[in-house]
């Protein structure tokens, strides 16, 4: 495959979901969900035809959809406080996760990147002239705050951290913020805080956002998506909170990239954040989790931790295979007994190898029931 930046240029998510088409495979290897959108969110968007929805929004954002941020913000049990001036429309995550960096980032700039992590996060990087610095968690998925604080220098600009996590499914509580914040608190470093799975958060958790912490809040990028909220990616509408100061350096940048949002799917969506109810979302999403572990645990794969938060489950297929390497065995699992699924070393920037796969629980029932069924058969 082609290299740009030292990074694959073809995205081995690509290939993998082209395997599954092409191998008529049980496809659990993305989060896209399979299932429909709320026909109330379809409702509003052809209202939006009849309405004046069809030129730029403003540079922050449609007012309409602000609005109901603040209001949806306000209403969460951890509830974040907000004025417009702390919110800015976005086309989509990562585009404003790539824009944030654009805004702190000098060459030869140094950004720690926790992994596993999302793959686009070390290009972002490289294309705004910096330097990623990699930390990988422990076994369990947890962060050893020893080693992450040996990976700050005199050039580290910024951290980047997703909670709830893709691809492990960890959620980053109170306390773990508390803890990042001790290793920052005296150093000029930015936070970016991807936090798209926000309403996914399991077993009673409920999602605690960097930019509750009075500190953090000040030098925080913190990113949420409409599209992962409701089922809706190609929609291509997200919002970054931040500082007052650092919304203004956001906004300088954005003005000159995408500028705004799709303004039909703004007001759809300030009108169905209103009513959206998320500990709805929340729990249709946990038994689709809860569903997956069940059946995961009735074939050879181990399910060592039960994801917390997100819409991913990694499991560790060592019981199946001892030879094949973790690439290997996600295309093996794909094409030969046709589930397909992703390797963990795949959200790695260097590794090679792991004993881990991932897979997604964000789809129909009977996809993940028939998934299941037939690795139990075919295993």
């Amino acid at each position: 495959m082609e290299k740009i930046y030292g990074f694959t240029h073809y995205s081995f998510f690509s290939e993998m979901s082209e395997l599954a088409i092409k191998h008529n495979s049980y496809d659990l290897s993305l989060g896209l969900a399979d299932f429909d959108i709320d026909p109330r969110l379809k409702t509003f968007l052809k209202e939006s035809a009849d309405f004046s929805t069809h030129h730029y929004e403003p540079l922050a954002g449609s007012p309409l959809l602000i609005e109901s941020i603040i209001r949806y913000n306000s209403g969460r049990s951890n509830r974040i406080t907000l004025n417009e001036r702390q919110i800015t429309i976005t086309p989509c995550a990562t585009f404003t996760l790539h824009t944030a960096l654009k805004c702190i980032v000098d060459q030869g700039d140094e950004v720690i990147v926790i992994q596993p992590c999302y793959y686009t996060y070390g290009p972002s990087i490289v294309l705004n002239h910096g330097i990623p610095v990699y930390y990988d968690v422990e076994y369990d998925f947890t962060i050893n705050w020893e080693k992450l604080g040996n990976c700050i220098s005199e050039k580290t600009k910024a951290i980047i951290v997703n909670s709830p996590q893709n691809p492990t499914g960890k959620v980053w509580s109170e306390n773990e913020w508390n803890q990042l914040y001790e290793i920052i608190k005296d150093k000029e470093i930015y936070l970016i805080s991807e936090e798209i799975y926000d309403t996914y958060c399991y077993d009673g958790v409920e999602h605690y956002s960097a930019f509750l912490h009075p500190e953090l809040q000040k030098r925080c990028f913190c990113i949420f998506s409409f599209g992962k909220m409701f089922h809706s990616t190609g929609w291509k509408v997200s919002y970054l909170l931040s500082s007052e100061d650092l919304t203004i350096k956001f906004r300088c940048h954005q003005q000159y990239i995408s500028y705004s949002a799709n303004a039909p799917c703004q007001y759809a969506i300030a009108k169905y954040l209103d009513i959206f109810d998320s500990y709805k979302n929340q729990n249709m999403m946990q038994k689709k989790r809860d569903l997956f572990y069940d059946l995961i645990k009735e074939t050879p794969f181990e399910a060592e931790y039960k994801a917390e938060g997100a819409v991913f489950q990694v499991v560790n297929f060592r019981n199946i295979s001892k030879t094949m390497t973790d690439v290997e065995f996600s295309k093996w699992l794909t094409v030969d007994k046709g589930v397909a699924c992703l390797p963990l070393s795949a959200f790695y920037n260097s590794k090679e190898n792991s004993d881990y796969v991932r897979f997604s629980f964000a789809k129909n029932d009977e996809l993940i029931i028939n998934a299941l069924e037939h690795l139990r058969k075919n295993l």
